[in-house]
């Protein structure tokens, strides 16, 4: 579990194919390694991976195809920057909201201006996924907690502030982009538990 506030920027520093999906690995940049062990979660543009091999300035994950199929890991490009969070602990403060690391889907940056210092990102969402995001809701885009500005029939929008912009892969994202997408759980939650089976 995480809380979509980013650790720091990473880069894929090469992906192998290994018996038919791939083992990505990650230079960390400032993320702390330190306690890093075998087998835990790293989350890495909002995607949930395991660890298979590190060490101080890396580590290493196996990417499943269904993964590579339902997120943008696949596409990523050698050096491409990624979004990094350890998984959080239970003293952790709670400072975005929870997430999973399970992506929803697949949206894309439409378009960004300028508002005051700072600035407002529109993305379009798959359809299935707008019936989740909801005005001032969260949403978990490439691993950030964000608060949703204006949700439509079509897409979403959110504000990004300065130390959101400087300290996360935003900064090298440009209109186009494909972007990981995580819905609330709690809303899908609250559907599953109004459209399940009834007693």
């Amino acid at each position: 579990m995480f809380t979509g506030l980013v650790q720091a920027v990473g880069r894929l520093r090469d992906a192998q194919p290994r018996g038919g999906d791939l083992r990505l690995r990650f230079d960390v940049g400032a993320l702390p390694m330190d306690d890093v062990q075998l087998g835990e979660s790293i989350a890495v543009s909002g995607v949930c991976l395991t660890v298979v091999e590190f060490d101080e300035t890396s580590f290493a994950a196996d990417a499943s195809n269904e993964t590579l199929s339902l997120t943008t890991l696949g596409a990523l490009a050698v050096g491409a920057p990624v979004n990094l969070e350890r998984a959080l602990l239970p003293t952790t403060r709670l400072g975005g909201h929870l997430v999973a690391g399970h992506v929803d889907g697949i949206g894309r940056v439409e378009r960004t201006w300028d508002d005051g210092r700072s600035q407002r990102w529109r993305f379009s969402a798959p359809v299935g996924l707008l019936r989740y995001i909801a005005n001032k809701g969260s949403i978990c885009v490439d691993g950030v907690s964000l608060t949703v500005n204006l949700a439509d029939d079509t897409g979403f929008e959110v504000n990004l502030v300065p130390h959101t912009i400087e300290h996360t892969a935003f900064a090298s994202t440009p209109a186009g982009s494909p972007v990981n997408l995580e819905v609330d759980l709690i809303a899908r939650y609250v559907e599953r538990l109004n459209s399940g089976p009834r007693p």
